[in-house]
């Protein structure tokens, strides 16, 4: 993954075998990211790379993080269970995701056209960061299955990297897993996850 949120625009994110070609999501919307990132910081908020995508902070706090799929770019919160969403642009990250906290998009003019909006929503969101509020705990304990857990033992590249992922990140893996019918198909899931898991990536989470 890239270091440098220069290399993000000009190579993409470096997770996946598209980096530093014409098929990188980045170089497909690279226009409407640039928007975005102007956006962000143009508001005030600080510059910095984490998981190989732009992501951008403010008190200390991380407050939103760009992306791009083949789909759309988007701009996703952190603390997306605080945002009040007026204008309704809020989507769920996924379908475990419990609250709405990304804005996607698939025309570089709507990102511009959202960017009073998008400037509104990042100023609240440095405002939490501000006074120090943070959502309220929920709590979602979803079991380690037992063959996640033997293959963690057995793998240490694989139990390091899946320590390192995101709360919400493991828990869609627990959610996927603790939701097959049998032993076998966890075990062959664990498997088909393995190089997300490595690339730092959710269940969910496009893998092309």
């Amino acid at each position: 993954m890239i270091t440098e949120v220069g290399d993000y625009f000009a190579r993409g994110c470096g997770r996946c075998d598209r980096f530093a070609t014409p098929g990188c999501s980045v170089q497909l919307w690279h226009s409407g990211l640039q928007t975005l990132r102007h956006i962000c910081r143009d508001t005030g908020l600080t510059e910095t790379v984490k998981w190989g995508q732009p992501c951008y902070m403010h008190a200390g706090r991380n407050v939103a993080i760009l992306g791009a799929l083949r789909s759309d770019f988007r701009l996703s919160f952190f603390d997306a269970a605080l945002m009040k969403d007026p204008a309704g642009i809020l989507e769920q990250a996924g379908p475990n995701t419990r609250h709405a906290g990304v804005i996607r998009i698939s025309d570089t003019a709507r990102a511009v056209a959202l960017a009073p909006v998008i400037r509104s929503y990042l100023q609240e969101a440095m405002g939490y960061a501000e006074a120090g509020i943070r959502p309220a705990r929920e709590n979602r304990d979803f079991a380690l299955p037992a063959e996640l857990a033997d293959a963690l033992k057995a793998d240490p590249e694989l139990a390091t990297a899946f320590q390192n992922l995101t709360p919400g990140r493991k828990t869609s893996y627990l959610i996927n897993l603790n939701a097959a019918k049998t032993p076998a198909t966890r075990t062959a899931r664990i498997a088909r996850f393995r190089p997300a898991i490595l690339a730092g990536k959710g269940a969910t989470e496009r893998r092309d």
